[in-house]
């Protein structure tokens, strides 16, 4: 179904498409850890255009492209005219004649739809400032292994910066009928338009999504609790002013005693302990968190395979 499709938004995706990926996610992870070759993709390259640095995104869609049986490019704006002030459609437009798939990294979101636009080839958004779709269908194939294919019904909390994580958590829980709700302070909430889509979005699986102020209102009865930085790449000058907003809103052992019992803590990294989470809950969240980090992997090559076969 996603076959030539770019993949910017989990909005644009179908309830089906989801469970596409996520399915297709499991059975690579499953063939990856017993040797089975999957060359899906052989003979392909995709172009990872990084506007921001990453870790993560940069090493697992490089490695899964190889695992893939193709290749990968790194284009920083060093390495593209980009950099030098070329419009975003004459480079769509000269990538799409040489790759079969486009990977971005960036910060406007306007930037990622506009190459998606011009361009030929499907285009994966990576990160935006406004959306972070391949970490959310991520994190939903991890809750699948913890808690079982099933997620209609289930609550997910989030505390802390109503950031590119929350509009996309609002539509990752939309699409697979999750209850979802966010605790952020008054002014940090997730962004608007996302919100009324996400809501809309809900209807069709009898999912939720609420926003509230109080962390403890959030978290009651979560089966799973996920949160982010307080500052995000670019907003390093406001991190100190954020740190005394945002105190109210940390992940500790205090906060999730009125979580469920077997409540899972995601973070999708880096993590600054003592900040947003503390160490305590982190380590003892550790097998959680580092294969959710792992997954990052599998997920992004069922996203490959599918709209790049």
């Amino acid at each position: 179904m996603l076959k030539g499709k770019d993949m910017l938004s989990i909005h644009d995706l179908s309830v089906d498409e989801v469970q596409e990926i996520l399915a297709l996610a499991k059975e690579l992870k499953a063939k990856q850890k017993a040797g089975i070759e999957h060359h899906l993709l052989k003979g392909k390259t995709l172009g990872m255009i990084f506007e921001k640095s990453s870790t993560r995104t940069r090493v697992s869609f490089e490695t899964g492209m190889y695992q893939l049986g193709g290749q990968a490019l790194f284009l920083s704006n060093r390495d593209l005219q980009l950099g030098r002030g070329e419009p975003i459609k004459d480079t769509a437009r000269v990538l799409s004649r040489y790759l079969d798939g486009i990977m971005i990294r960036t910060f406007g979101h306007d930037r990622a739809e506009e190459l998606a636009k011009w361009a030929d080839v499907p285009v994966i958004n990576a990160l935006t400032d406004l959306l972070h779709p391949c970490q959310v269908l991520t994190d939903l194939l991890t809750i699948q292994e913890l808690k079982g294919k099933n997620l209609k019904g289930l609550k997910m909390a989030y505390v802390g910066d109503g950031n590119n994580m929350t509009n996309s958590y609002m539509y990752g829980c939309a699409k697979t009928g999750m209850t979802f709700v966010a605790a952020t302070p008054a002014d940090y909430r997730p962004d608007e338009t996302v919100t009324k889509q996400a809501i809309e979005d809900a209807k069709l699986t009898g999912a939720s999504i609420t926003l509230v102020t109080d962390p403890k209102e959030a978290v009651k009865d979560a089966d799973i609790v996920v949160t982010d930085t307080w500052a995000s790449m670019g907003q390093e000058d406001e991190h100190d002013a954020r740190k005394k907003i945002f105190a109210p809103y940390q992940v500790n052992k205090e906060l999730l005693a009125g979580a469920d019992k077997r409540v899972i803590v995601m973070h999708c990294l880096p993590a600054y302990r003592g900040e947003e989470i503390t160490e305590e809950v982190l380590e003892a969240n550790a097998d959680v968190i580092f294969d959710e980090a792992e997954n990052r992997l599998h997920t992004q090559k069922a996203i490959m395979a599918l709209t790049m076969c």
